[in-house]
């Protein structure tokens, strides 16, 4: 057995010896404020990058690009994991979560433009990124460098994201849907591990969030302004 994992439940030890009494009210029901929808990335701390170590409070979600459909018979559908928090524990917040340099948003760019190989189960997720991302890509600035490009791009897939969620018949209309990116590469000159918010219901001028929710001024910033 290797190392790392050795150490990983010494770590989760250390865990149990913290949270001894903070499963107490949640044991046999949850009913969490928020149900998030980030990127799977090793460097995106889903609870971390909330402050959140409180059991039950955030129902957290995660694939590569920050993917909220999934694909039925019934054709493409919010995921269930996204789903399953509204329909049934009476999540009224959802977030969407993508992040500066993204890995899948990059795969998916590289597919529309060049064309890549990856595995089936990858080149699936791609599949499924691609006609959100699309008409991003016949956007973007002939002078554009490909940074430039893929983190525009990671914006524009999490409004395309939004608007998906926003548009379903199974998410009531009073669900708040947010668009957030989380930067850790100095891409929007804040802090690293900075949430940047840049869409909310579908709103994304930055004039009008920040008029409409002045509390959260200084989070409200968008890249592009397609």
């Amino acid at each position: 057995m290797r190392e790392e994992f050795i150490e990983m439940l010494q770590r989760n030890s250390d865990h149990a010896d913290a949270f001894q009494s903070e499963f107490d009210d949640v044991q046999d029901s949850q009913r969490p404020d928020v149900v998030t929808v980030c990127c799977s990335d090793s460097r995106v701390l889903q609870d971390h990058m909330w402050g959140n170590d409180e059991p039950g409070r955030t129902f957290t979600c995660g694939n590569i690009g920050n993917r909220v459909v999934q694909l039925t018979d019934a054709g493409r559908v919010v995921s269930g994991d996204v789903l399953y928090p509204v329909e049934h524990t009476g999540t009224e917040t959802i977030v969407v979560v993508g992040h500066t340099g993204c890995g899948a948003v990059t795969a998916t760019y590289d597919a529309l433009t060049e064309g890549v190989s990856e595995p089936a189960g990858i080149t699936h997720c791609i599949e499924l990124l691609k006609p959100f991302l699309e008409s991003g890509v016949e956007r973007l600035p002939s002078d554009v460098d490909r940074t430039d490009a893929i983190n525009r791009l990671v914006e524009y897939n999490v409004d395309r994201q939004v608007e998906f969620i926003e548009g379903s018949d199974d998410v009531p209309d009073d669900v708040d849907v947010i668009g957030v990116v989380y930067d850790f590469q100095d891409v929007y000159g804040g802090r690293r591990g900075d949430v940047h918010v840049i869409n909310v219901n579908g709103e994304t001028s930055v004039d009008a969030l920040r008029t409409e929710y002045p509390e959260i001024d200084s989070r409200i910033e968008r890249l592009w302004d397609y």
